[in-house]
């Protein structure tokens, strides 16, 4: 096994998750999974924001986004979903991403995500970790798809060398969530990669607040102390968010309830222009 799928709490996972269902590897399943992970375990940072390491073992794995309930960044939040899939019999295969999202220049493969292999044999592109912006659900790893999930439609668009986009349609055309090939990663790799994304000073998730949410029908995002829920149609409800209310808010629109001396470290930490 390459995911650790056999020191999972499935159980545990899928009572945090909200699932009820008969977990067996076929794609009704895997798609109830992506939705159900989606709607209960949120996007964060706040581990880099309160000055601790992000640690990818299967144990802090399920401390942290199981027990204690919290959320986290796509290492985390896909690892975990990686090894829920292989314990319950899915293949699972890791893949790396640049994200774009409007980048004029090339950035590192910093993103992590899987194709799953189903009962029939196709391959679906599953991400759970990209945030607000992300797939609702799997598609399949096919060029020139276009899935609609709810109110959003996503695609794939191939380039050359190999390098598939995902894509998602706005009010204004396609735009661009990442690229990636199909070369496949391993759990060491993400490894190498969690240690820039959380420790390098040009990572966009040290200096500040990253909390998102994707919803059925909105994408809610913190980023620093701006809160964000942007709908379907491109219009999007935005704020600054005061520190005496952060921690409310946190709890209220994201699900995140911190211990009180991780709530009065973050205050301090985004009151010194973090």
């Amino acid at each position: 096994m390459n995911w650790n799928g056999e020191d999972l709490d499935l159980d545990a996972y899928l009572a945090r998750i909200g699932f009820t269902g008969d977990a067996k590897p076929d794609l009704e399943t895997l798609r109830a999974l992506h939705r159900a992970h989606l709607a209960s375990i949120p996007f964060e940072n706040l581990e880099i924001m309160l000055g601790r390491l992000v640690y990818l073992d299967p144990a802090a794995l399920q401390a942290k986004l199981v027990q204690q309930r919290r959320g986290g960044y796509c290492y985390e939040q896909n690892l975990l979903f990686a090894a829920a899939l292989e314990r319950i019999g899915y293949p699972v295969k890791g893949l790396g991403a640049r994200v774009r999202m409007g980048a004029t220049e090339l950035r590192a493969i910093t993103h992590m995500l899987t194709r799953v292999t189903v009962e029939d044999g196709q391959e679906w592109l599953r991400d759970v970790g990209f945030g607000a912006q992300g797939l609702r659900e799997p598609i399949p790893l096919r060029d020139g798809i276009e899935v609609r999930q709810g109110p959003w439609t996503f695609g794939l668009v191939s380039e050359a060398g190999g390098v598939l986009v995902l894509r998602s349609q706005r009010p204004g055309g396609w735009e661009e969530i990442y690229a990636f090939t199909l070369e496949e990663r391993y759990p060491v790799d993400y490894v190498v990669m969690n240690h820039y994304t959380s420790t390098h000073p040009r990572s966009a998730f040290v200096h500040r607040p990253v909390v998102q949410r994707a919803a059925v029908d909105t994408q809610r995002s913190l980023i620093g102390m701006r809160l964000s829920i942007e709908h379907p149609d491109g219009t999007r409800d935005e704020r600054d968010v005061q520190e005496g209310e952060l921690i409310d808010l946190l709890a209220r629109e994201f699900g995140i309830e911190l211990r009180a001396e991780d709530a009065a470290r973050l205050i301090r930490m985004c009151g010194a222009g973090a």
